[in-house]
């Protein structure tokens, strides 16, 4: 099952990241942790598969890890890429979040 659905672009930046590594890592860990301005914060790394994950394989040969408490809050999100003037990196588009900062790091549940 699909926790957090990433566009072809951010697929295609999260594993090209991935391989530069210089630890190999098994994929990229989405997860939301306490903190921010609204209480509840997205933190994206490189990490190894826990027992208890969620891992959702790519095509292009990435893994996707969410431990099952941020899986409750990432059901329906999709994870963006943006590389323009204006704004570059990866951002979530969260449909669930009752409310979001300004900045769009954090959200309320």
């Amino acid at each position: 099952m699909e926790v957090i659905s990433l566009t072809e672009k951010a697929q295609a930046q999260a594993k090209e990241l991935l391989d530069k590594e210089s630890e190999p890592k098994d994929g990229l860990r989405i997860a939301v942790i306490g903190g921010g301005c609204s209480g509840l914060q997205y933190k994206l790394g490189w990490d190894n598969a826990k027992e208890t994950d969620e891992v959702q394989e790519y095509p292009n040969g990435l893994a996707v890890l969410v431990d099952p408490k941020s899986a409750e809050f990432l059901k329906g999100c999709s994870l963006e890429f943006h590389d323009s003037i204006e704004q570059t990196g990866f951002e979530v588009q969260n449909p669930n979040a009752s409310s979001c900062c300004g900045c769009g790091k954090s959200f309320c549940a």
